[in-house]
């Protein structure tokens, strides 16, 4: 197999940022390089596949972690984003069509993974008539047929302006259905620009009401220039909306074209939030640096199903 290195610039679209102040990074958020065994097995899954992960795509800093235990999200319909979050690391412009192959492979992939649990998230396609929606269902359904036992956690976009989208995936019955937040409100216009948040509390609160026994989950990032309160407020609003699980990490800039860090929270002040957010009522938090969406993603169901039956005293 032969490997195309892209060397066109990933943020044509982002300005650069000069005068962005560049923290650094405290100990509390550095992470050992990938490079085990195990990691190059699982490396060479993914490239067999031909599949896309947001391990990569995103820079995630537990990528070693995660691979070294055959944990791997995977990305689907292609590595171009239709929107350009400050944040995030994923290149934006014009995608291409959707691969027909793709469910089977990222279906086999799993397979050879002996993945137990399976996190399924996209780019935003919002050039397609339903946002991906269906495309999602035939992974989850090919998923379903090959590993009958996987449970399978989605992370997908808004669909916004996209009328019918959210019933055609809740209705292909995935574990948990998770969509982030991302950040508060007030940081909206200038970290995700192309998203609306109440329309985003309403899609989580839609899916519960499609489907009751769905999980729900969503997840910020702090470290944007948010403020506590802002923080506190943003978990009323997903409760309103039934949210079951909650995870906050630590935001990292991918370049100095994106967002700048304007904080480093501590570790104190992540455990504070999580101790405040499980009074609000969520089933399961994950609150510290290095939490991301998808870290642990299968141990933390195992807890969420048994913080459930334990919430109906069974």
């Amino acid at each position: 197999m032969v490997t195309l290195i892209d060397t066109r610039p990933r943020h044509p679209e982002k300005a650069n940022r000069p005068d962005a102040p560049v923290l650094r990074k405290p100990d509390w958020i550095r992470v050992k390089a990938p490079g085990s065994p195990v990691y190059k097995e699982t490396q060479k899954i993914v490239r067999e596949n031909n599949l896309v992960t947001v391990c990569e795509e995103a820079g995630c800093p537990n990528i070693g972690e995660c691979w070294s235990k055959k944990h791997a999200t995977m990305m689907i319909m292609g590595e171009i984003c239709t929107r350009a979050c400050a944040f995030c690391n994923v290149r934006t412009g014009l995608p291409g069509p959707l691969d027909p192959n793709e469910p089977e492979n990222v279906a086999k992939a799993v397979e050879k993974l002996g993945l137990e649990h399976v996190v399924i998230t996209s780019v935003d396609r919002d050039d397609l008539a339903d946002g991906g929606a269906q495309h999602f269902a035939d992974v989850i359904l090919a998923i379903r047929a090959r590993n009958p036992k996987t449970t399978i956690e989605i992370l997908t976009p808004d669909f916004l302006r996209k009328d019918g989208a959210l019933e055609i995936v809740v209705a292909a019955k995935p574990d948990v259905f998770n969509h982030n937040l991302e950040t508060v409100p007030s940081k909206y216009l200038k970290v995700r620009p192309g998203a609306r948040y109440f329309h985003s509390i309403r899609l989580l609160q839609r899916v519960k009401e499609l489907d009751p026994t769905m999980f729900t989950k969503s997840g910020i990032m702090v470290g944007l220039g948010e403020e506590r309160n802002e923080v506190l407020q943003l978990m009323d609003d997903l409760r309103s909306a039934e949210v079951d699980f909650l995870t906050i990490g630590q935001y990292l800039a991918p370049s100095r074209k994106h967002h700048p860090v304007m904080e480093f929270v501590t570790p104190e002040q992540f455990k504070s939030y999580a101790t405040v957010a499980k009074t609000k009522g969520f089933l399961l938090v994950s609150s510290s640096p290095l939490t991301r969406s998808s870290h642990h993603a299968g141990e933390d169901f195992a807890e969420l199903r048994a913080a459930r039956l334990a919430k109906l005293g069974m």
